[in-house]
């Protein structure tokens, strides 16, 4: 039996849409896979109801699959789904993960990232590597058709209203093309993130995350956004950004200011009506095998 815990992410941080993510210190999915014949799914924990055990709908199922190897599979869900803070992907790389350590299957990360996007199919209908990446490596991670991973060393505010977006309604609402001067701003934007995490410059990696583009067309889906937005970055925050597919919203803020810019994040959405609950985490590590037993 192997036992790993696999953290909640956050991608695009606004201007690295399908590009950048984060590994947060906190939620975090536990999963436990043990040698079996045939693959099996129990589900517990947030948003569980929610969850197909069957494996052909279930994101574990369809890395394990991709790995050739089977596995009775139990989650304990501590990141709830369709929240924006990469459930799917933290079920997926947990599995991947997991079962690289049970059957000695030698992988480097980057051959878990591409495992672990292969579950997200059963979610968006693509392999995305957004969430998967800073889930199994940690830290700030790039990816395209390889993943660059940084460390990075910043705070960050979740705030979670009571709002449910599929990522499937989110993927919708993009555009299907942008202008020259969009792509040129965008662009500039994101290496100004880059250049934030490595100069550990918390005020440049805010700046950096602002989004014209893809922002713009997702936020009308978020009731309460442009109120917590602007709560938080007076309160405080470097920049304010949809997490992921949403409906979360992440700030990158100094360490002093997370208590204020968690207070203003919630009562930003419920001055327009929402219902939510923010916490204060930081960048953290990539899963980790945290027991093994027979």
């Amino acid at each position: 039996m192997i036992e790993v815990r696999a953290p909640a992410t956050s991608a695009n941080l606004g201007s690295g849409f399908d590009v950048f993510g984060v590994a947060l210190d906190k939620p975090a999915d536990i999963v436990r896979l043990t040698k079996a014949e045939r693959t099996s799914i129990s589900v517990n924990g947030a948003g569980a109801e929610y969850i197909p055990e069957d494996p052909k709908k279930n994101t574990a199922g369809e890395v394990l699959r991709s790995l050739g190897v089977t596995a009775r599979v139990e989650m304990d869900k501590g990141v709830r789904p369709s929240s924006g803070l990469g459930s799917s992907a933290a079920s997926a790389a947990g599995v991947a993960v997991a079962a690289n350590e049970l059957y000695d299957l030698g992988l480097s990360d980057d051959e878990l990232i591409h495992a672990a996007a292969q579950g997200e199919k059963v979610v968006s209908g693509e392999a995305h590597k957004d969430n998967v990446a800073p889930c199994i490596a940690g830290g700030f991670t790039v990816s395209d058709e390889r993943t660059t991973a940084f460390d990075a060393d910043f705070h960050v505010v979740v705030a979670l209203p009571d709002i449910v977006i599929s990522t499937r309604d989110a993927r919708g609402a993009l555009p299907s093309s942008v202008s020259i001067q969009q792509r040129s701003e965008t662009v500039a934007n994101a290496s100004h993130v880059v250049a934030g995490v490595l100069k550990d410059d918390v005020e440049m990696v805010g700046a950096g995350m602002y989004d014209d583009v893809v922002e713009e067309a997702r936020a009308p889906l978020i009731e309460g956004y442009d109120e917590a937005r602007d709560a938080a970055l007076d309160a405080g925050a470097t920049g304010v950004t949809i997490s992921g597919a949403g409906p979360a919203l992440l700030a990158v803020c100094e360490r002093e200011d997370k208590p204020d810019v968690a207070e203003a994040f919630v009562e930003g959405f419920w001055n327009a009506g929402v219902e939510s609950r923010a916490f204060q985490a930081r960048v953290g590590d990539g899963c980790q095998v945290v027991k093994r037993g027979r």
